[in-house]
């Protein structure tokens, strides 16, 4: 038996100390967590950029987290809702820079918005890399 079940989604490029972060918060939330990654094709969709790390490599290196139970992939933000209830989830966590925009699934379970870690994004630590 699972117990608690937490979903979190990410794209987790470049992996740094902010993902770790926000994925041993989630984890408390609950006793298993689950993890979506952007599809390659989604993070271009959103980004307008394919990710450093390919899918294959990133659901590496989230299963290889001793607080991730379960990694999929996520191939569309439309389908959160069809996410959550194929997994079972009782609390959906996210970053505060999400805060609200996923409020509408609150009839199917918790939704729980986590601070960030300061000063820590993927997409500046790519642009301080591309002037180095």
């Amino acid at each position: 038996m699972k117990g608690k079940v937490v979903i979190t989604f990410g794209t987790f490029d470049v992996f740094h100390v902010g993902h770790i972060n926000i994925l041993e918060r989630a984890k408390e939330y609950g006793d298993y967590l689950i993890v979506g990654i952007s599809s390659d094709a989604l993070n271009m969709a959103k980004k307008n950029r394919y990710p450093i790390y390919s899918q294959n490599e990133r659901i590496k290196i989230i299963r290889a987290l001793r607080c991730v139970d379960e990694v999929f992939i996520e191939e569309s933000l439309e389908l959160k809702m069809n996410y959550i209830k194929q997994y079972s989830a009782d609390v959906l966590v996210m970053g505060d820079d999400w805060t609200g925009r996923f409020d509408w699934v609150k009839d199917a379970c918790d939704v729980v918005y986590l601070p960030r870690t300061p000063s820590v994004s993927t997409t500046e630590i790519i642009e301080i890399v591309k002037k180095i």
